[in-house]
C-alpha cells in the first residue's frame, strides 16, 4: 500500500531552509520514529509527509491504491477538538470521509471502544482532559482506518500515566496494520515504539536505522552527541 517516497525534498520559509534535501522512503510493516534536536526539522517533516506542506523542491510521493491520498490521518500535539461530544467528533470526521451515513456511528462507538474511551462519548470534546483529548483524537484518527498515521509528538503535554496510555493506544493501532510515523523528544519512547528510528539534524537526515542498532551504536557524531544529551532538545 505504500511506500511513502521524499527525493530530494527542501523547505525554505522566509529565506531559511527548514529541510535541507531530504531523501526518505516510508514503507509499511513497521513503526517509523523520528528524532533531532530543536530546530532539526521533525514537525516541518511530518507536515510535508502528510501534504499540509508542499516541498520548495524536490518531490513527495505516495503511492497508495489507485492514487488514492486520502486514507491518511494526523495527530498534533495539541488536538483540535470540535464544539460537540466526543463521539461527535469521530462521527464528523467519518463524514468528513465520505463514509456513508448509516455506518457513521456504528464505526466511532467501535473506535470509542477500542481507545478506551467508550465512557466519555456524551461529554463534551473540549470538557475532557489532555490525556482523554488524546486518546480520543487518536480514536477519531483510527476510526478512519488510515494506512498511515502521522504523530507529531503526541505525549509531550501528558503525565507518565496518560503518556502510558497513549503508548499503549500507538502500539494497537500499529498492530493493527497501520503504518506509524510519529515525532518524539523522549528517547525512552522511541526505544520502546520505534522499529526504525530517523535522526535529524539542522534539516538533513543524518542517519536512519533499526532502532535497537542506532541506539546501541550510533554511526554519525551528532547522533552520538544526541544521545549523550550533548545537543539541545526539542
Amino acid at each position: 500500500m505504500l511506500p511513502l517516497r521524499l527525493e530530494n525534498a527542501t523547505v525554505e520559509i522566509a529565506g531559511r531552509r527548514i529541510l535541507d534535501r531530504v531523501t526518505l522512503t516510508f514503507a509499511t510493516g513497521s513503526r517509523s520514529i523520528i528524532i533531532g534536536p530543536n530546530g532539526a526539522g521533525k514537525s516541518t517533516l511530518l507536515r510535508l509527509c502528510n501534504g499540509l506542506l508542499r516541498p520548495t523542491s524536490g518531490s513527495v510521493e505516495w503511492s497508495a491504491p489507485a492514487g488514492d491520498h486520502s486514507r491518511q490521518a494526523m495527530v498534533f500535539q495539541r488536538p483540535v477538538m470540535l464544539r460537540r461530544s466526543a463521539i461527535d467528533n469521530v462521527v464528523f470526521a467519518l463524514a468528513a470521509a465520505g463514509v456513508p451515513r448509516h455506518a457513521r456511528e456504528t464505526r466511532a462507538r467501535a473506535a470509542l471502544e477500542r481507545a478506551g474511551v467508550r465512557e466519555l462519548a456524551t461529554r463534551p470534546a473540549r470538557t475532557l482532559s489532555g490525556g482523554e483529548q488524546q486518546r480520543l483524537a487518536l480514536a477519531r484518527a483510527w476510526a478512519l482506518d488510515p494506512l498511515v498515521l502521522f504523530l507529531d509528538e503526541p505525549t509531550a503535554n501528558l503525565d507518565p500515566g496518560a503518556s502510558a496510555e497513549v503508548e499503549r493506544l500507538i502500539g494497537a493501532i500499529g498492530a493493527g496494520g497501520t503504518k506509524i510515523v510519529m515525532t518524539t523528544h523522549n528517547l525512552g519512547q522511541a526505544k520502546r515504539l520505534g522499529d526504525d528510528i530517523c535522526f535529524l539534524h539542522q534539516g538533513r537526515l543524518v542517519e536512519r536505522a533499526d532502532a535497537a542498532a542506532f541506539f546501541r551504536a550510533p554511526r554519525s557524531d551528532e547522533a552520538r552527541s544526541f544521545i549523550r544529551g550533548e545537543l539541545p532538545w526539542n
